[in-house]
């Protein structure tokens, strides 16, 4: 059974908390891309998308670097 990410709570605690760097610095890192709907789920439930342009940003381009392929190097000969 899957546990539920508490991730997005607390990075909406810190936007609440007005440290938008450490914010951004906690999307670029997110988990998963559900983790990061998810913020974006709290944070449209409490009007804060069009207060925080640059988080709203952030967390779109985090999605689309979680949402795209992996480039994956082959270990390097012997």
């Amino acid at each position: 059974m899957a546990t539920k990410s508490d991730w997005a709570p607390k990075v909406l605690a810190i936007i609440k908390s007005g440290n938008s760097a450490a914010a951004i610095a906690q999307i670029k890192v997110a988990p998963t891309v559900k983790d990061i709907k998810a913020l974006r789920l709290l944070m449209a439930g409490a009007n804060m998308l069009a207060k925080h342009p640059d988080i709203d940003r952030c967390t779109l381009d985090a999605m689309d670097d979680l949402s795209g392929p992996r480039l994956h190097r082959s270990p390097p000969g012997r």
